[in-house]
């Protein structure tokens, strides 16, 4: 599956403007899950290189917290249990125009059958002081923004 990778950079630009066309505004959701050894969940995708907080888009009729609890048992095979804490609200303009992406953090979780189809290359757990190299520069300003309480960036 990662001839995904290959071909994303060329369809970028096309799934954008449908996107765009579609919604106009887009929304997004990430979270940030511990384990009990205080290790953090990343996922890599197979369309885009890098290790990422699970998450995803935020679908017509869903809400924000709804949309998380999908993406993260699809991606990660990880059932929220109770509600998430929103952490942050980011802008993704120079990336995704009018792009917003919320950051939640996860307390209560338990692991079920992820049910992504072909999108996802890996899941792993890390020490947060020892991310996986690859991991993007916005997971890892999330990733402390969440867990030692660092002022959060407006931007993504």
């Amino acid at each position: 599956m990662l001839w995904r990778r290959r071909v994303e950079p060329f369809t970028r630009p096309f799934v954008y403007a449908w996107f765009r066309a579609r919604r106009g505004l887009t929304l997004g959701v990430r979270g940030v899950v511990t384990d009990a050894e205080g290790r953090v969940l990343l996922i890599e995708h197979t369309y885009v290189h890098g290790w990422y907080l699970p998450g995803g888009g935020v679908e017509r009729g869903e809400t924000a917290e709804t949309a998380l609890a999908r993406e993260m048992q699809e991606e990660a095979g990880v059932r929220v249990l109770g509600r998430p804490s929103l952490v942050s609200v980011h802008s993704n303009e120079p990336r995704h125009p009018g792009d917003h992406v919320l950051v939640y953090r996860v307390h209560a979780w338990a692991p079920c059958a992820a049910n992504a189809q072909g999108e996802i290359h890996k899941v792993g757990w890390f020490a947060p002081d020892a991310l996986p190299d690859g991991t993007t520069p916005s997971t890892r300003r999330r990733i402390v923004e969440a867990l030692h309480g660092a002022e959060c960036d407006p931007m993504w």
